[in-house]
């Protein structure tokens, strides 16, 4: 999820990056046996709290937007249900930032006795998973098949890189590995499709030419045999 985020805001790696360095700051003074300066673990509490809640908000807002786009896949891919979830975003969702951040710098001077002894923080974004699913069936992405399971993944790379051309950004590179052995004839044809009308860059690999006959005349064909790769002229 946070990968998904660079793409769309290249402040958030900063974020993340203060955030998990403060955690461990914080984890390791934490294990001084209850010597630690109470000054400096409110220090590195504050900055959890600020950043973190931004974190969270940062994750709530791309997942919005690819919510929207992957809830209308393109062609037979299905829709997916996308949610950022965790007690820092159930926080955003219900109070304004400053006071979810008083709410997040509370938990972590309650938690310290506990935390110090698993280490690590017990709450906080690094806890926050994304949760998809189907959006014909409902189901959740872990009780799909994975033929289902893949096409779902798929479909978030897609909306992800729509998003970035409706905000008129360069569309990512797509680098889409045996990409046949996971969706049949039809779906393959619709991501071609699709690849082609965003104007991404894309590298597809797989076993079997046929699969990429579609792509005649639109893309370039490489064939790698015995550590050498080769143009084909076709």
């Amino acid at each position: 999820l946070d990968r998904l985020v660079y793409g769309f805001d290249p402040a958030h790696a900063g974020r993340v990056g203060a955030y998990e360095h403060a955690m461990r700051e914080r984890a390791r003074l934490l294990r001084r046996d209850g010597r630690a300066d109470p000054c400096w673990l409110d220090a590195l509490e504050d900055t959890m709290a600020e950043k973190g809640v931004a974190v969270a908000a940062a994750r709530l807002e791309v997942t919005a937007r690819l919510n929207h786009l992957s809830a209308s896949a393109a062609g037979p891919f299905p829709g997916a249900g996308i949610e950022a979830k965790g007690v820092v975003e159930s926080w955003l969702a219900e109070v304004p930032a400053l006071e979810a951040e008083d709410r997040f710098r509370a938990a972590l001077a309650g938690s310290r006795r506990a935390d110090a002894e698993t280490g690590g923080a017990g709450t906080g974004p690094h806890r926050s998973d994304l949760d998809v699913r189907h959006a014909g069936s409902g189901l959740p992405a872990g009780q799909c098949s994975t033929g289902e399971q893949k096409a779902l993944l798929i479909a978030i790379v897609l909306a992800n890189a729509r998003m970035q051309a409706d905000a008129g950004r360069p569309v990512p590179v797509l680098l889409l590995d045996e990409v046949a052995a996971h969706l049949d004839r039809e779906r393959c044809r619709a991501l071609f499709t699709e690849v082609l009308r965003l104007g991404a860059q894309a590298w597809l690999t797989g076993t079997d030419p046929a699969i990429f006959r579609p792509l005649l005349g639109a893309a370039k064909f490489f064939t790698v045999h015995g550590g050498r790769v080769t143009a084909e002229t076709t």
